[in-house]
């Protein structure tokens, strides 16, 4: 917000150019005498220097009170300039798999232990800090999904939220897609004045749990006007499962603090994850490294842009009354001056 001094009729401060002349014509027609005598030589004896220096002064405060006057009538203001930020937000579920196959650590670098889950969870953190006109929700799920988060504008909740998290925090095994993402989609159809709909699906593995197939899910999620957006992440060989304790979300050490194998994953089919974004006008992706997954959800970022207007207008404070009482205020003392240490003597 800015603001600055300007005159709703700027063209009548043309009339302040008037006064000097008038005070120029004033001049040559004759001194204003504070006293007026039939006799001279009684002027001379009153001290005429001192009554036309008081006749001066009348004429100022009269030529005072008329700028000011015209400084009213010029209508001072102060402007405010406003600028408001209207954002037509997308309303987004993400969909989050926490299944127990989350904490293999086949996309972490060389010397790192992070699992699936950490590194999906850390991007996911970022993408939702960029989405700050966006309604969020969360839907986690394993052999069935459960709501982490509805939409909400209020994104740190969201992301707190998150963070209380963990593989093993769902006891029930198994990969639910489909039922999650029915469940994503049936939030979204509750908000009525939503723009646009989306799910972003993140899972490492195949349908094996749930009432509802994927494919079924995806054209349930399309008959509402939902778009998903389906990201399937693991390498494509064969991997080992760690021990983890499911209590707490945590690896399992040996003695010399390597990490425990507790069974071999294998590569999982995400062609149907192509085929639920198919169906719902969305994109299907691929990430088997932590680059990989942050520029897919960069990517989907672009894709859907939020539109936001900015709506500029501007308030004005009126100020004519402190030139107005400033007029008043020397109209005042004018006339008081006159009829008393001032006054003319006819």
């Amino acid at each position: 917000m800015t603001g600055n001094l300007e005159f709703q009729y700027p063209w009548l401060l043309a009339l302040l150019a008037l006064l000097p002349i008038y005070a120029f014509l004033r001049g040559r027609i004759g001194k204003l005498a504070a006293l007026r005598f039939p006799s001279a030589d009684i002027a001379r004896a009153a001290g005429a220097a001192a009554r036309s220096a008081a006749g001066r002064l009348l004429l100022f405060l009269r030529i005072l009170t008329v700028a000011l006057c015209i400084v009213t009538l010029a209508g001072p203001r102060f402007a405010n300039d406003h600028t408001e930020t209207q954002a037509s937000g997308i309303d987004i579920m993400l969909v989050l798999d926490l299944s127990w196959s989350m904490m293999a650590l086949d996309m972490s670098g060389p010397q790192e232990r992070v699992s699936r889950y950490d590194i999906a969870s850390q991007v996911l953190e970022d993408f939702i800090r960029k989405r700050r006109s966006d309604r969020l929700g969360l839907v986690v799920f394993s052999a069935v999904p459960y709501l982490a988060s509805p939409l909400t504008l209020n994104h740190d909740w969201l992301i707190e939220n998150l963070h209380r998290l963990h593989v093993g925090l769902i006891r029930d095994l198994g990969t639910a897609i489909g039922d999650a993402t029915a469940a994503g989609a049936k939030r979204l159809k509750a908000l009525k004045d939503s723009k646009s709909r989306i799910i972003i699906l993140l899972t490492d593995g195949d349908n094996n749990k749930g009432e509802i197939d994927p494919l079924p899910g995806a054209q349930l999620a399309a008959a509402l006007g939902v778009k998903i957006y389906t990201i399937g992440i693991g390498i494509e060989q064969p991997c080992t499962l760690p021990l983890f304790n499911p209590l707490t979300g945590k690896l399992e050490l040996d003695a010399n603090g390597n990490v425990k194998p507790a069974m071999v994953l294998q590569p999982a089919n995400y062609d149907v994850l192509s085929k639920m974004s198919a169906l719902s006008r969305g994109k299907s992706y691929r990430a088997t490294n932590r680059r990989e997954l942050q520029r897919i959800y960069d990517e989907i970022d672009r894709l859907e842009k939020t539109e936001i207007k900015l709506r500029r207008f501007t308030t004005y404070r009126p100020l004519y009354q402190w030139p107005l009482l400033a007029a008043l205020g020397l109209f005042a003392l004018e006339v008081v001056l006159a009829n008393t240490r001032l006054r003319r003597v006819p």
